[in-house]
């Protein structure tokens, strides 16, 4: 546990929402079982493992710690922080152990990524409304869009399993026309919209509260794309599981996609290396071409890259005799 106390004492003070400890990467032997993120102004420590006789020990001494350092960053504010168990018989029950260990958490709790802001909720349930390991994606989907934003009608994008919707918030600051979001959770979708609003976003976003195997029909319609962004679940029971369920998607890709456009594809099951997404796209979608793996956040670096979070960008070649993504006309 050391490694986790010593990243606490070197932490500076946050004001993004971040990770500041990534013990689930195996960078700090004996600490596997530790995640610490910072969704200001509350921390939230994790544990993958049970709960034993030592834990309300390593708690102490983890609050402690936190406490020493918070009083150097912040002097007079008060410690809001978060402890969550989150081990295997508790996830695959769909049930966590959360305990508010100091403080308050505001509410509505709101924090900060890039300029951008979202709503959280982080004392109910395993997914707080931002995946920070998703942190570098967004910030490709921001540079891609803006580089876009002049295009004579503008970039569509359709964002599949947006949760809550934070592609399309950057999406659209940074100049995409219109972002068609697809989730069949009706409550992340209504926190998506409450984000759009947070941001000051009006226009441009649509919501679809839809199972997306079932709605081919209304998202084709609403083609092509300039860039789909697709980021499901590893595994959802009743909903989506990757081995069988990923290659559903990609036969859909080149239907979706405008020439030119891209495709934005995420997969974090660390069981799942990144050859299982080539080798699919390479069979069900042999028409787009890679360009790139995003490289994760440096807060959750991994000593086996395969089992880290893969995000990796295909295109859909451009019509022969083009060279730049043909005008989408407005619908």
């Amino acid at each position: 546990m050391q490694a986790l106390l010593d990243a606490i004492a070197r932490m500076q003070l946050p004001t993004d929402a971040q990770r500041i400890f990534h013990g689930r990467g195996g960078m700090h032997p004996g600490c596997e079982q530790w995640t610490l993120d910072a969704y200001p102004p509350v921390f939230v420590l994790t544990s993958f493992l049970p709960a034993g006789d030592e834990t309300e020990a390593q708690l102490l001494a983890i609050g402690t710690a936190l406490a020493r350092r918070w009083e150097t960053l912040a002097p007079g504010q008060p410690l809001n922080w978060v402890f969550q168990c989150r081990n295997e018989a508790l996830r695959t029950q769909g049930r966590t152990e959360t305990r508010l260990m100091a403080g308050s958490v505001p509410e509505p709790h709101v924090v900060t990524e890039q300029g951008s802001q979202f709503k959280l909720h982080v004392l109910r349930g395993q997914n707080h409304g931002l995946f920070l390991d998703m942190a570098e994606g967004r910030r490709w989907v921001r540079a891609f869009a803006a580089a876009r934003s002049a295009d004579r009608y503008g970039l569509k994008v359709l964002n599949l399993f947006a949760y809550t919707c934070a592609f399309s918030v950057v999406a659209l600051q940074a100049g995409a026309r219109q972002v068609v979001n697809v989730d069949m959770g009706h409550g992340a979708i209504a926190i998506g919209q409450q984000n759009h609003q947070l941001n000051g976003i009006r226009t441009g976003a649509s919501f679809l509260a839809h199972d997306i195997f079932s709605s081919w029909g209304k998202i084709t319609r609403s083609g092509p794309y300039g860039l789909v962004i697709v980021d499901p679940p590893s595994y959802q029971k009743g909903s989506f599981v990757a081995t069988k369920d990923y290659a559903r998607l990609m036969r859909r890709l080149p239907d979706l996609l405008a020439p030119g456009g891209h495709a934005l594809l995420c997969l974090n099951a660390p069981e799942l290396g990144v050859d299982f997404l080539h080798d699919q796209m390479r069979e069900l979608a042999p028409e787009l071409v890679f360009v790139e793996r995003v490289a994760n956040p440096v807060a959750f670096a991994d000593v086996d890259e395969g089992r880290a979070l893969k995000v990796l960008v295909y295109q859909l070649p451009e019509l022969a005799g083009s060279s730049a993504l043909p005008a989408q006309p407005p619908i």
